[in-house]
């Protein structure tokens, strides 16, 4: 399980920086940098990503997914199942899908005598008006209780 003050940290931040593994059909890993995750409760998270990624392909195929967190004083690796909860979000204009992760395990990724001392940082680029506005809509549909 996640702990508690993650979830509620997560939860606090809105869009929280993760690293989101996944492997093909013949064992191929791939790793991608996502913004767009939250976590449900201390079992589960959604993820959203381009629907036709290579990481939403991976899901949708294998049925499972690693997803790396690094937070202050923690770096966790949760494994788990992941299913398409929703093929596309509605609002966005270009095909974002949302997958939604049962956590089965969750491993401590650092090495003794190490410590993370804060949140991956990162900024977007471009129109930062429209990225923020995009952000609002992805994060909406991954709190959503409907789905």
């Amino acid at each position: 399980m996640l702990p508690r003050e993650l979830v509620d940290l997560m939860r606090d931040l809105g869009v929280f920086p993760v690293v989101v593994g996944t492997i093909d059909g013949e064992g191929s890993v791939h790793m991608t940098f996502v913004t767009w995750v939250y976590p449900i409760d201390e079992r589960s998270l959604r993820i959203a990503v381009s629907s036709k990624s290579r990481t939403a392909e991976n899901m949708r195929s294998t049925g499972r997914v690693a997803v790396q967190i690094f937070a202050p004083d923690k770096c966790l690796t949760c494994y788990g199942s992941v299913k398409e909860i929703l093929p596309r979000i509605e609002s966005i204009p270009f095909d974002v899908s949302v997958f939604e992760m049962s956590i089965e395990s969750v491993e401590n990724s650092l090495f003794p005598g190490s410590t993370i001392t804060g949140i991956i940082p990162f900024a977007h680029t471009g129109n930062i008006e429209k990225m923020v506005e995009l952000d609002a809509k992805v994060m909406k549909a991954l709190k959503s209780k409907d789905l």
